[in-house]
């Protein structure tokens, strides 16, 4: 099956704002990674106040749960000991997350990395689809790098920047926050 992350999430009540109860597992495969298929994913978006799956329907490798989050095993990892951390809430982007939530990830992050004791690793998270998201939920990955050929390969195209262009958008940016 062609098909990447999903996160399956059974509804509290009616309210787009309402947070969600996570069901035993929210990744349905990711063998798309290598495939040809340009948005396996389409298919099978389906609001997440639609779905309605009782525990259990589909396996997951749990690694720690919270009241706010849950981390588990990627079921298609870029090297051993990939995982992801989601929050319960739903929120599609990042900046759309209640900071309570984002407080409780951070620190389940870390303690994934400590426990596998890893020394090399990305911790990844995406908001938008240009922006490599594939899921329409907020997921934080934590990607073992125990060599340069395992785990996440990215290339990173940095320009010269023009230091008074710099300070004028660094100003502007401070008055907003």
């Amino acid at each position: 099956m062609a098909v990447k992350h999903v996160l399956l999430f059974r509804r509290l009540n009616n309210t787009n704002t309402d947070p969600f109860t996570i069901l035993d597992l929210l990744q349905v495969a990711s063998s798309a990674r290598s495939s040809k298929v340009k948005n396996p994913v389409a298919p099978i978006r389906v609001p997440f106040n639609q779905w309605n799956l009782a525990p259990g329907d589909i396996p997951s490798f749990k690694l720690i749960e919270t009241d706010l989050s849950f981390a588990f095993l990627d079921i298609g990892p870029l090297s051993k000991g990939h995982a992801l951390v989601i929050p319960k809430y739903h929120a599609e982007k990042l900046h759309e997350l209640p900071d309570e939530h984002l407080t409780d990830i951070l620190p389940i992050a870390k303690k994934i990395a400590v426990a596998q004791g890893l020394v090399d690793y990305n911790i990844l998270q995406n908001n938008g689809r240009i922006a490599h998201q594939e899921v329409d939920h907020v997921h934080f990955h934590i990607i073992p790098k125990p060599s340069a050929e395992q785990g996440l390969t990215i290339g990173w195209p940095s320009k010269p920047a023009d230091k008074a262009e710099l300070q004028k958008y660094a100003a502007e940016i401070a008055g907003k926050l």
